[in-house]
């Protein structure tokens, strides 16, 4: 063998060591495993599950997408359009006499069959109007606070732009769906917030003080199961009076949605408290002086708030689809609020659907929505134990 080659060679370490560097390797990594947090355990095991990311991502989306619908809308939500009445959703297109051309859409006239009398729409190709982006358009207010007229896209006028199509009003869907989403969307967070708020409180008082307590608590819940959600619901939200402000009954329509939401959640809490009351760690917080309602909140609630956080996800749709419901009926919101649930108050009638099938685009909003919704729970639930399983 040269003496080039025995210097490289001395480099080289035995078999045994490489074996001893693995195992040390291998310790150190279980180690980290096992003192890790269970948060930390929670989210690394969570990034494993592609299906529950991916909703994650999509609401996250849906959400960005509703807090700045102003900037995603094309028109006022309120502009009627009498030449545009039940218009089709515009297709997009991108080649125009044979060439590859940017995003645009053809120009449309309007024609009246002579036997039916009913609107139709024909494509003029000789008009042709690019999609332009970061346009200027109708007046809104940014986030709620700063006016704008900044979109993100649009057409020169005359043309028309209507990706979802338009209403029996000739308003835009596409831009209704957006702003729909808005009061939709954060009901679900509210209602969830407040129904989670009563079912920890009242759940953590009625397992923690016993007694006189546990009894009201236990027989208020009862009395609320036992009565049916959907007429209870129906019932409440037909007492709210017609002439009430916006904002007033959209509050009452999320305290009538959370009125029998924390019931559940409060039976479940009930029985966590029960079985950690009696631990070291409360014991110890009680001698050092803390007061009980300091002693559920910071201590006995975070025991299971793994549980906490997968039923506030897997509540979320619930209180959407009520809103929904109550909208769809005409007992909840009304116009000239825009939700999902008031834009279908208009499919209610079949022969109106089976001509415009558009109409029905804000249900898939809100099943696509609540299957999102239901996948993160779902991937939030098998990660909830961070320990029971070492690999995911």
């Amino acid at each position: 063998m040269s003496s080039h080659s025995r210097p490289q060679e001395a480099h080289l370490p035995p078999a045994g060591d490489q074996a001893i560097g693995v195992g040390v390797a291998e310790t150190a990594e279980e180690e980290r495993y096992f003192l890790a947090s269970s948060w930390t355990l929670m989210r690394r095991r969570f990034l494993k599950h592609k299906l529950a990311v991916a909703g994650t991502v999509i609401l996250l989306l849906i959400y960005v997408t509703a807090a700045f619908a102003g900037f995603f809308a094309l028109v006022d939500t309120h502009e009627r359009n009498t030449d545009y009445e039940f218009l089709p959703p515009t297709r997009v297109r991108f080649f125009h006499d044979g060439g590859l051309q940017r995003p645009f859409v053809y120009g449309l006239r309007q024609e009246v069959d002579q036997e039916t009398l009913a609107k139709t729409y024909v494509i003029d190709r000789t008009q042709v109007y690019p999609i332009r982006f970061f346009v200027q358009g109708h007046e809104y207010r940014f986030i709620g606070l700063f006016p704008s007229q900044l979109h993100l896209m649009g057409v020169d006028e005359p043309g028309a732009f209507f990706p979802l199509g338009t209403d029996r009003l000739g308003r835009d869907m596409y831009s209704r769906v957006l702003q729909g989403a808005r009061v939709s969307l954060s009901i679900g967070l509210v209602g969830v917030a407040i129904s989670f708020a009563l079912g920890c409180l009242l759940g953590g008082a009625s397992g923690f003080f016993g007694g006189a307590v546990d009894m009201i608590v236990q027989r208020i819940i009862e009395f609320l199961q036992s009565l049916p959600s959907i007429p209870l619901w129906m019932a409440l939200a037909a007492a709210v009076p017609t002439e009430w402000p916006v904002l007033r009954t959209y509050f009452m329509i999320t305290l009538i949605l959370s009125i029998v939401g924390w019931t559940e959640l409060a039976r479940v809490v009930r029985g966590k408290i029960l079985q950690l009351r009696v631990e070291d760690f409360v014991m110890a917080a009680s001698i050092a002086g803390a007061k009980e309602f300091t002693i559920i909140i910071r201590h006995l609630l975070p025991g299971f708030m793994s549980y906490l956080i997968v039923h506030m996800t897997l509540a979320i749709p619930y209180m959407i689809l009520g809103e929904t419901t109550l909208s769809f009926l005409g007992i909840g919101l009304r116009p000239p609020v825009i939700s999902w649930g008031v834009m279908l108050q208009q499919a209610q009638n079949i022969r109106t659907v089976a001509l415009n099938e558009w109409l029905l685009i804000p249900a898939l909003f809100v099943v696509f929505t609540v299957l999102c919704f239901n996948v993160v729970g779902d991937g939030l639930r098998d990660v909830a134990d961070p320990y029971a399983t070492r690999h995911m």
